[in-house]
């Protein structure tokens, strides 16, 4: 069984989309192991999206990620990382793939209602970012 953590962003948020979000993942057979809704700071959101740092959007992510509350959660099952990219479809709505969270919900390439992690290295990272081994609770 593979962990990723996922996120809904503050526009998921806004639009009272957590629910159906979080549905879709069930659907497809990822169980829920640890969720929490929470507000980062700039200085968190910074941190968290350290890896882009150097691309000219970075401040404009992090001014975005700590405008308003975030859903952090954990999400397992077999290859969880790639079925939760799948899930979730392409950065940009408009290229993202019929029926997936990003083509249904997302507004453009940031306001795209779901952050995902995209290896196993920057899932372990971004678990334990929100999470402590203790609020991990196996599906098992």
């Amino acid at each position: 069984m593979e962990r990723t953590l996922v996120m809904i962003k503050p526009d998921g948020i806004e639009r009272n989309l957590i629910g159906k979000v979080i549905s879709i993942f069930e659907e497809k057979g990822l169980k829920v192991i640890a969720l929490k809704k929470v507000k980062l700071s700039k200085e968190q959101a910074k941190a968290f999206y350290i890896v882009h740092k150097d691309r000219p959007f970075y401040e404009s992510l992090t001014d975005y990620m700590s405008s308003g509350p975030v859903v952090a959660m954990v999400l397992e099952g077999e290859n969880a990382i790639k079925r939760v990219r799948e899930i979730m479809g392409a950065t940009d709505p408009k290229e993202a793939e019929e029926g997936t969270i990003r083509k249904l919900f997302g507004l453009n390439k940031e306001k795209n209602t779901v952050h995902g992690s995209d290896s196993p290295e920057s899932a372990y990272k971004e678990i334990n970012f929100f999470f402590s081994e203790f609020e991990l609770i196996s599906a098992e």
